[in-house]
């Protein structure tokens, strides 16, 4: 009967996008439990590191439980949600096994849903915009004890904390059940990433005391246990003893500590999903790309004048025409006559690809933080077509929607500083691309124009490329054209 009811309850895990994801936060619950839900049917919004996105269910029936609250972050492959499927729906809900279900369910029911899987339709919850890749998250069925769930949940938190069973929980099952998982438990659950910085912090896993789903490890378990370094390199067997205890207490009195500042004037906010992304993404930029910047201040009324005739001409007729648009097209001319600059450095085969495309980044704040998704194959799109693509880039950026395909793959970016009203900036190269242009705030100004002092347009441009794939001869020939060009506009039928 037991069985019967588990096969019945299916659970709908955190997609594996397969884009070097671990984690998303959800945002937002479209279902609440007792909901009927139809395969297909989006369930619920989550935002990974580089998008919010909306997962859809895969399969019909009765929500029975959401396992996580809104804004919790819950790493890939981690159920999220419980479906009654099936005739066994309606006595799988009475069931008193929530408390069980959080770590011996999943170790009694992976055959029955792996097998569903293979024999049923072979589709796979994904996340929109990904596409369907098979999944890298499964995890060997745990061997443990299949009759006493109480007895085997025991034995599971026992083994995952690095200790003994404990013989107390019951007298004559427990000794079997510690002699099963000893040999296929031994190594503790934890992803990948997280075993990586377990590894890069000198934690020994089998000390961890876990806290995620089904005793899996997690981030913060590894953090924890690196806090007080010297217990972290003691045998397991030493965990329970004093030392460990001494030690741990005053990484636990730190945190109130750090807490107890005054709450009516300061404010902490969690670093998650976009932003902490971005965080990660710059300093990895900073300190991997040695850097350069250079600038140029540049006349650029002739492009204004250029923007407002575009405006009146039929061809831009409910397009969106601003500098912007002449600016991305004076980049991407730059380009075409210095083609080394489009280019990134591969440091496993110490080589330089040269990149025959561009696709290019338009950096934009949302709510969520700074994203750069970017046009694709933008070097071959005529000046009405670049003017459709940064109008969609830009709208499905504010409505939240971008997808993170969208963000991949960018070969150099424009990053506008000017509509805040600021000058310039010495901006960060988006990791992975060559150059990256910012554009300052565009203001009339005293000019000398053909002898005289006359109040012109000007803007100063800063370009900031990758030394190692750019010399100072390149970059400075790439922002000179892209200054010649939106001096001269007419440059762009005579370069292009």
């Amino acid at each position: 009967m037991t069985t019967m009811t588990e096969a019945s309850v299916r659970e709908f895990k955190m997609p594996d996008v397969g884009e070097g994801l671990t984690e998303a936060e959800i945002l937002k619950w479209y279902v609440q439990p007792g909901d009927t839900v139809t395969d297909g049917q989006v369930v619920c919004e989550v935002e990974t590191a580089k998008a919010a996105v909306e997962l859809p269910i895969p399969y019909d029936g009765v929500v029975r439980e959401l396992h996580f609250d809104e804004g919790t972050t819950v790493d890939v492959g981690t159920a999220i949600i419980a479906v009654a499927v099936g005739d066994g729906e309606a006595a799988a809900a009475p069931q008193q096994e929530v408390p069980a279900a959080a770590v011996p369910a999943p170790a009694a029911a992976p055959e029955p849903r792996q097998a569903e899987q293979s024999a049923g339709s072979g589709r796979q919850p994904v996340l929109v915009g990904y596409g369907v890749a098979a999944s890298s998250t499964k995890r060997r069925p745990r061997k443990g004890p299949q009759v006493a769930v109480p007895s085997a949940s025991a034995a599971l938190q026992s083994e995952l904390n690095g200790h003994a069973p404990a013989p107390a929980a019951a007298p004559a099952p427990a000794p079997a059940a510690a002699a099963a998982p000893t040999g296929e438990l031994s190594r503790p659950l934890a992803k990948p990433p997280v075993r990586k910085l377990a590894k890069d912090l000198g934690v020994d896993l089998a000390t961890v005391v876990p806290t995620g789903p089904d005793g899996i490890i997690t981030r913060d378990d590894v953090h924890a246990a690196a806090a007080p370094q010297a217990p972290a390199e003691q045998p397991a067997p030493q965990a329970p003893a004093a030392p460990a205890p001494v030690a741990a207490a005053p990484a636990q009195q730190a945190a109130p500590a750090a807490v107890s500042f005054d709450a009516a004037r300061e404010t902490r906010i969690p670093v998650k999903g976009v932003r902490k992304a971005t965080a990660a993404a710059m300093v990895g930029s900073a300190f991997t790309a040695p850097h350069v910047t250079e600038f140029v201040t540049v006349d650029v009324t002739r492009t204004m004048k250029l923007v407002e005739e575009l405006k009146q001409d039929k061809e831009f007729a409910g397009r969106r025409v601003n500098p912007l648009l002449l600016i991305a097209k004076a980049f991407l001319v730059a380009i075409k006559r210095n083609p080394d600059v489009n280019a990134s450095w591969d440091e496993a085969a110490q080589e330089i690809v040269r990149k025959h495309y561009v696709n290019l980044g338009i950096a934009a704040a949302t709510p969520r933080g700074l994203i750069v998704p970017n046009i694709k194959e933008a070097h071959a799109q005529t000046l009405p077509q670049l003017a459709d693509s940064l109008s969609e880039l830009v709208s499905t950026a504010r409505e939240g929607k971008t997808s993170p395909a969208a963000m991949q793959n960018g070969t150099v970016t424009i990053t506008n500083v000017g509509v805040f009203g600021v000058d310039t900036g010495t901006p960060i190269l988006n990791p992975g691309e060559s150059a990256i242009l910012a554009v300052g705030a565009i203001k009339l100004q005293p000019w000398v124009h053909k002898g005289k002092v006359k109040p012109r347009h000007v803007t100063t441009l800063a370009l900031s490329f990758d030394h190692r794939l750019v010399d100072g001869e390149l970059g400075s020939k790439v922002l000179a054209d892209i200054a010649a060009v939106l001096e001269q506009p007419k440059r762009l039928m005579t370069w292009a």
